[in-house]
């Protein structure tokens, strides 16, 4: 694969790798590095940076005692998390260890009821009571919401999207869950106001699947066997190097 040189500083090549691993070492800062211009950004750091390399090293800043002292702390971190990383990389999960725990802690595995529905937000009960009488006559609760609500919902005809229980207050929770799907509820008060709520869909507690929870195991059991790889390691270097506290 072709390593394109994308610049020439001091008779320094800066290539498209040197890009690769800048941008690959930002970690969450990388997403508002994407696209062109944010690759045109990032050759640009590189740039600065192999200038102001350059000035310091022209300036024999490499040679100051400050910077050496520095940099050995530098390279002792970098070594020490290079020793990490490999330790951590190493950790493994077989697809039987997923499989037994899924088996173990199926109990775990169970999504609640979840809703899907809409709603119009008012303050008054005459006027929710006013709009549940034209939503009877003929105009569609979407409509309606749009007309009336007070909730930024209204902007997608009311739609709350899907959500389980212990997401949102008791009464409106209370009134929702107890719904059938089509039904449009008589007014419900909460601390917000009076609202009228559409159920769209309902979905029955249930037992997820291995395949459905397969990533969330691995994270979970790689996580645990690198945490007592780590441990271990520490109990490991304790009995190797002798330690004097002199605080």
């Amino acid at each position: 694969m072709e390593n394109k040189v994308l610049a020439v500083v001091n008779n320094r090549e800066i290539k498209q790798s040197d890009v690769e691993l800048l941008y690959a070492n930002l970690g969450p800062n990388a997403a508002q590095y994407k696209g062109e211009e944010g690759y045109k950004q990032l050759v640009e750091q590189l740039i600065l940076e192999e200038m102001l390399y350059s000035e310091a090293k022209e300036n024999k800043m490499d040679e100051a005692k400050e910077y050496q002292v520095a940099l050995e702390q530098l390279k002792r971190s970098l070594l020490a998390q290079y020793l990490v990383s490999n330790l951590m990389s190493s950790i493994d999960v077989s697809e039987k260890e997923v499989e037994e725990y899924y088996n173990s802690n199926k109990n775990s595995f169970i999504s609640g009821e979840t809703v899907t529905a809409s709603h119009i937000l008012v303050e008054t009960l005459e006027k929710a009571n006013d709009i549940l009488k034209e939503i009877n006559d003929g105009l569609s609760f979407a409509d309606a919401a749009q007309k009336y609500s007070s909730c930024p919902s209204k902007n997608s005809g009311g739609n709350l999207g899907k959500f389980g229980k212990g997401q949102m207050v008791p009464e409106f929770e209370d009134a929702v869950f107890a719904m059938k799907v089509g039904d449009i509820s008589s007014p419900v008060k909460t601390q917000f106001g009076y609202h009228l709520i559409q159920l769209n869909e309902k979905n029955e507690s249930k037992e997820l699947t291995l395949e459905e929870v397969k990533n969330d195991i691995t994270n979970k059991i790689r996580f645990n066997k690198q945490n007592s790889a780590y441990t271990k390691k520490q109990n490991e270097l304790k009995e190797k190097y002798t330690v004097e506290y002199k605080y």
